[in-house]
């Protein structure tokens, strides 16, 4: 049958049905494996649940958990497992629990693995099931006792399911200690839960298609949550996938003498880099283009990570912009991350969410250490800023990044170096002069176009205002400026 022409099961599962661009082949066997603890019966249970919505009769045959306990764990998602969906329960035979017999612990082992067989049979003939679960492998491996004994027992499992036209679902916790891949070689696909456990905050789940035959799929490893509701995967973003058609035009910050610097301002559908040490005025600068976008009617997005959202707000009220107000009339929006509940996926997943609105043109990530504490391997942090950002350009998005540079005056240090892959790089520092600290910015880069080579000085007072060139100071980047000897330095323009 050509691969057009065969239908897909939905999972049901947010993200996953992309990855496997459409489901699960039906009538197929397929192996979901991961630790305890990895999220294979939550994704087991809304496949069957997804199957139960669509009028498919489902059935979760388990060999480790109860029936309660699947119930129990359906309904603290939501989920209701109805009529459509039976849990059948392999249980030992009823002479190995009688009250006479000494044993206080029972193993699927004392099971005969030619009867648990027996046993799963006559529930799927009884049950008619269209969508079958089958928990887990690792109790059949047991019971067979021999690798080649186990590999038998699985193509006749799927010689069986097969003739059936039944998709299954089978689970491994791989919990024994051989790592047998009888099964990836006899299952029509493979998919592999993995949860990695940080130094310091929440744990991290994500999932890999090993194998899909005779179908495309998407590679590389995709983040994933388990929150109330079920599972939730964030598909691993692939900029080339993606093109929105935009004009290309200038987008002013509304600060003249900014845009002047900027050769006229910043270019649509471009990122720029805003360096600086700490508390020098980058989200300020930052904040004023998406000021101006929304003043023009358009809106905008912003993702902060360093900053609580309340003290934001009353922080930059005085200096002129109202962002509470913005984010009541629908034209900003704005969402606070904590760095150490966040994987790389979700965040990719929110900036595509709100880059989806064809309205929003602006996008202000604040900052990239913050985003980078989520992400503490500088080589994956630098790929995945790579592809946020190429997705943003294609989709007519200007982007806006901070970076807090490492020191305050003197020599600066960057703690990942992303230069490379901004448009555009502003510039900010500290410097002394006549016994008072002052700053100063610069456009070091601008792929775009034209702009100023100037040092030019400038004051946060009720908002951003930026001053006349430095021309009477050398070494104004470097922190320590050194007067020019037939030069007397100026006032600044606001204190004249």
């Amino acid at each position: 049958m050509d691969a057009r022409e065969i239908k897909r099961a939905r999972t049901g599962v947010p993200g996953l049905d992309d990855i496997l661009l459409g489901g699960l082949a039906e009538g197929r066997v397929f192996l979901l494996e991961g630790t305890p603890g990895t999220g294979k019966t939550t994704i087991a249970l809304r496949f069957l649940d997804e199957g139960a919505k669509a009028g498919e009769r489902g059935l979760y045959v388990t060999l480790s958990e109860t029936e309660q306990e699947l119930r129990i764990a359906a309904e603290s998602h939501g989920w209701t497992l109805d009529d459509k969906v039976e849990v059948f329960e392999v249980v030992p035979p009823e002479s190995l629990l009688d009250s006479d017999q000494q044993q206080s612990l029972l193993y699927s082992s004392d099971l005969e693995l030619g009867e648990t067989t027996k046993l799963i049979f006559e529930a799927v003939e009884r049950s008619k099931a269209t969508r079958i679960v089958l928990d887990s492998l690792s109790e059949i491996r047991l019971l067979a006792q021999s690798s080649l004994r186990y590999r038998r027992q699985i193509l006749a499992l799927k010689h069986y399911f097969s003739r059936h036209g039944s998709t299954v679902l089978m689970l491994d916790d791989l919990t024994t200690e051989a790592m047998d891949k009888t099964v990836h070689s006899v299952a029509h696909g493979v998919i592999r839960l993995e949860e990695l456990t940080p130094d310091y905050g929440a744990e991290r789940r994500r999932l890999r298609v090993i194998k899909y035959r005779a179908q495309g799929f998407r590679g590389g490893y995709h983040d994933f949550t388990i929150d109330k509701g079920g599972a939730r995967v964030f598909p691993r973003l692939v900029a080339a996938e993606h093109r929105r058609d935009f004009r290309r035009a200038q987008v002013k910050s509304g600060v003249e003498a900014l845009d002047a610097l900027l050769g006229g301002g910043i270019e649509l559908g471009s990122s720029t880099l805003v360096l600086g040490p700490s508390g020098a005025g980058k989200s300020l600068l930052c904040l004023q283009f998406v000021a101006d976008a929304i003043r023009k009617g358009g809106k905008a997005a912003m993702f902060a990570f360093d900053e609580e959202l309340g003290l934001l707000f009353d922080r930059v009220r005085p200096l002129g912009f109202d962002l509470e107000a913005m984010q009541r009339g629908g034209k900003l929006m704005i969402k606070q991350f904590d760095a150490a509940e966040l994987s790389p996926g979700e965040f990719a997943h929110e900036v595509r969410k709100a880059a989806a609105d064809p309205e929003v043109k602006t996008v202000l990530i604040d900052s990239l250490n913050g985003y980078q504490a989520a992400m503490p391997q500088e080589n994956s942090l630098v790929l995945h800023m790579h592809e946020l950002l190429q997705y943003l350009n294609r989709c007519g998005v200007s982007t806006f990044l901070t970076v807090a540079q490492h020191g305050l005056v003197g020599e600066m240090k960057s703690p990942v170096d992303v230069t490379y892959l901004a448009d555009s790089v502003i510039l900010l520092r500290y410097f002394e002069a006549e016994g008072s600290v002052r700053r100063a910015l610069s456009v070091i880069k601008k792929r775009t176009g034209w702009h100023e080579d100037t040092i030019r000085e400038f004051w946060i007072d009720k908002g951003l205002h930026v001053g006349e060139p430095l021309t009477e100071f050398h070494g104004v980047l470097r922190g320590t400026p050194e007067l020019h000897a037939d030069r007397r330095p100026g006032r600044p323009a606001h204190e004249e």
